[in-house]
């Protein structure tokens, strides 16, 4: 699993599509996620502006599996 390094409190998902090179600009995300299954926690997931923490799993299928991982990555907040 590849690690999703993201500054901030969060990513949407439209902008993790974009940031694993699954598509080529934000506009195309509505499209993409129309088209293609996507998952977030193993749960199917079409809205681009679904909110990514860190820790959350990001699956899409033929790009590969990420690991949301944030500044708040080496704190010690339980999930």
């Amino acid at each position: 699993m590849e690690q999703l390094e993201i500054e901030g409190e969060f990513i949407t998902l439209g902008q993790a599509l974009k940031m694993t090179n699954t598509i080529g600009s934000g506009g195309m995300a509505k499209w993409f996620l129309s088209e293609n299954p996507v998952y977030v926690n193993g749960e199917q997931e079409n809205r681009r502006g679904k909110k990514l923490r860190d820790g959350d799993i990001l699956n899409i299928p033929g790009t590969g599996r990420f690991r949301v991982t944030g500044a708040s990555a080496g704190s010690a907040d339980a999930h």
